[in-house]
């Protein structure tokens, strides 16, 4: 066997090691992002705050950090959102969210990291990585063997069915 050839095989395999940390993180997060706009996964999570006298109605949303904040309704002191409630007099506000557990809300946030993340290099390196798994994949057997042309033509089947699945 060419030592290149070797060489590519021993990086493939070592590197495959390296990213199963990675591999199970990102596979596990990305089939939870299938289920994103549902609650599966979800747990019902009821927080209470104190706000400050001088708040107002209209600032309400700024005060609770909630984006698009909107008042449903008003009955007597408690006005109603979305988002939960919040009593005028006691001034005590009463919100309910669906958040991920936190282990599984963590592995979210690294497989949607961007630039503004300080892991985003990992992603690129992760998505690098597996752009090399594919290129070298092809090196893993003597292109005169049988197990060579099958494995050529299910790479082929796959791109098909990607290429389709994209279009429809």
């Amino acid at each position: 066997m060419k030592k290149s050839k070797l060489t590519v095989r021993i990086i493939h395999r070592y590197l495959g090691f390296f990213l199963v940390g990675v591999l199970a993180v990102y596979s596990i997060s990305g089939i939870t992002m299938i289920f994103r706009r549902t609650d599966t996964f979800k747990k019902t999570v009821v927080k209470e705050i104190n706000l400050e006298k001088h708040i107002q109605t209209t600032d309400l949303g700024k005060a609770l950090e909630i984006k698009d904040f909107k008042v449903d309704s008003t009955v007597a002191d408690v006005v109603y959102f979305k988002e939960g409630k919040f009593n005028t007099a006691s001034r005590k506000a009463l919100l309910t969210s669906k958040q991920y557990p936190y282990v599984l809300d963590k592995m979210m946030k690294l497989h949607k990291a961007t630039t503004n993340s300080p892991v985003y290099w990992l992603n690129i390196f992760f998505g690098g990585s597996l752009l090399f798994f594919v290129i070298s994949s092809f090196w893993m057997f003597l292109p005169s063997t049988s197990t060579f042309r099958k494995g050529l033509i299910f790479s082929l089947l796959g791109f098909l069915m990607t290429i389709i699945i994209l279009f429809l």
